[in-house]
């Protein structure tokens, strides 16, 4: 799942300390999730980067 989200920052050239700032979900929430510490975000993350980045939830969960 963090693959996608990593798509998704190439695409628009942002970076997950932006996203983090821009979000408020901390930075690191992107670190764990980038590491494999934890395999997913809860509904409500994956809402707001869903809305942040122009995508449905079931983009990530895809």
């Amino acid at each position: 799942m963090y693959k996608k989200f990593a798509v998704l920052l190439d695409k628009s050239n942002k970076t997950a300390y932006q996203v983090s700032k821009d979000t408020g979900i901390a930075q690191s929430i992107f670190s764990e999730w980038k590491s494999g510490r934890i395999k997913t975000l809860g509904v409500d993350k994956l809402n707001i980067l869903a809305n942040y980045f122009g995508v449905t939830i079931e983009y990530f969960l895809e």
